[in-house]
């Protein structure tokens, strides 16, 4: 955590509200996917490879809802809210309106799909026993649960309300635990447990969600537009959809080419990299309105000392958890899963799967200036450019190499964003940042992966896999000497 320090007086100091609210945010980030880890072993015992790949593939059409649902409103409100923030009535005709317009949204896609869904549930995976009703209908209202739920917990994050944040997400993760696990302790062999369980936890949060949201900031029948850009909504949705295009579609693509026994294997692996996932998303979700507000400070933009620490920061701990996760959960699961052919086949994925983390912590630093300079237009035609080359190396990969496929598509397109990001954003944004720290060290981290573990990790994996982590503990002191001399163990916090 070296990089998210400020210097006073020689001495290296960190904030305790920093640490308090990168705590929080962690921990609550954590909750949704720790449910997933939670219900692992659940998973194993009650749901056979083919019916926990069905599972997988409904709740990846489920994030498209929640997408479709939200119209982006997650990403406007980091924006909005700082804009309005000091009007009191355009903020609440804002929100109250934004929250009445995804409900009437949701109630729109729950009948377009009721109608529909069983078409294009057979149109796009044929030839499999994949049905539209109960479990994807059960899906949507996850999708549009979910979509409430998660723009009521980016404006919790915007006013820097972390505490609630945290109780929220407690709360829903309980309910989807407690749930599913009834539910499939009770009903085996069916999905009652897994989707039913976020059902009930979605519907329950959004009524919670709207009665906070209607007390705080009335009841406005109000185009939401009218205090914000709606083209600035509209190229966001694209680039959301685009998003779920690069991190869900392969999912869909698994199952259309081989089985979903293989999107079990797929999916297990990339559960088996949570703590991975858990650290990125937390740390972004704590610097994110730090970040959001120091730009809007600035009357030109410029990446700060400041904001440049706090993106070091990122990538240098997510190298970290990366290098530990491969090392050692591999090791964990082993004994755990012997006997259960889809998760035992997903060991060997997980360092290859662990580097595409690499490319996104690094693509992070790029991201958020498109968001405040509200150049949504160009990320969502970098966005399309990227699906599409995705899609069609998925189409030309997985047919020789499968999952090694997929996950090979996924890094060269992340590599080809990160070069368009830096392209199209050095000319409104000034970027001086520390090469090494930023770019050189994780890379060279995936370079030993990648040529590491074919050659050596398949026959000498824990060593090779320990190498991972000192290597990346050196590389990290070469890069932050300088700030660890200067450290005063007596007065880090202030």
């Amino acid at each position: 955590m070296l990089t998210f320090a400020r210097y006073t007086s020689g001495t290296v100091r960190i904030s305790k509200g920093f640490i308090k609210s990168s705590l929080i945010y962690t921990v609550a980030g954590m909750l949704p996917m720790a449910s997933a880890v939670i219900l692992m072993p659940f998973y194993l015992r009650y749901l056979p490879g083919e019916l926990y790949g069905v599972g997988m593939t409904c709740l990846a059409f489920s994030v498209l809802v929640q997408i479709l649902a939200s119209y982006s409103f997650d990403t406007s409100l980091y924006v909005t809210y700082h804009e309005l923030k000091h009007d009191r009535a355009r903020l609440g005709t804002y929100v109250s309106s934004a929250f009445i317009f995804m409900l009437l949204l949701g109630a729109v896609l729950t009948v377009f799909f009721a109608l529909s869904g069983e078409f294009i549930f057979t149109y796009f995976i044929k030839g499999k026993e994949l049905s539209f009703y109960p479990y994807g209908l059960i899906s949507v209202g996850i999708g549009v649960f979910q979509a409430i739920f998660k723009v009521h917990s980016n404006l919790l994050q915007t006013r820097e309300k972390s505490e609630t944040y945290l109780w929220a997400n407690v709360i829903n993760f309980t309910i989807i635990a407690a749930a599913s696990i009834t539910g499939m302790v009770l009903f085996p062999n069916t999905l009652v447990g897994p989707l039913g369980g976020r059902l009930l936890a979605g519907g329950l949060m959004t009524l919670w969600v709207l009665f906070r949201v209607f007390r705080a900031y009335g009841w406005h029948v109000k185009s939401p537009w009218q205090q914000t850009s709606a083209r600035f909504n509209a190229l966001a949705f694209v680039y959301q959809v685009l998003q779920w295009v690069i991190n869900y579609f392969d999912r869909l693509m698994i199952a259309a080419y081989f089985t979903f026994s293989m999107v079990a294997t797929y999916d297990f692996a990339i559960k088996c990299l949570v703590p991975v996932e858990l650290m990125l998303n937390g740390l972004n979700s704590t610097i994110g309105p730090k970040v959001v507000k120091r730009m809007n400070e600035q009357t030109v933009k410029t990446a700060t000392q400041e904001i440049n620490r706090y993106y070091y920061g990122l990538v240098s701990v997510v190298l970290l958890v990366l290098c530990l996760s491969i090392a050692f959960i591999p090791s964990i699961l082993a004994p755990l899963v012997k006997k259960n052919s889809y998760a035992s086949e997903a060991l060997p994925y997980i360092p290859y799967i662990a580097v595409i983390f690499i490319f996104r912590a690094m693509r992070l630093y790029f991201v958020t200036p498109y968001t405040i300079l509200k150049k949504m237009g160009t990320l969502t035609v970098i966005n399309v450019f990227v699906s599409a080359l995705k899609i069609g190396l998925m189409v030309v990969l997985i047919s020789r190499w499968q999952l090694y496929g997929i996950v090979a598509s996924a890094v060269l397109a992340y590599a080809v964003e990160l070069v368009l990001l830096w392209y199209n954003l050095r000319h409104d944004y000034e970027m001086r940042f520390n090469a090494f720290k930023l770019f050189v060290a994780p890379l060279l981290m995936f370079a030993v992966i990648v040529i590491s573990e074919p050659l050596l990790g398949i026959h000498y994996p824990l060593p090779v896999h320990l190498g991972y982590g000192i290597l990346c503990t050196g590389l990290l002191y070469a890069a932050y000497r300088n700030e660890i001399k200067l450290i005063d163990p007596f007065k880090i916090l202030k």
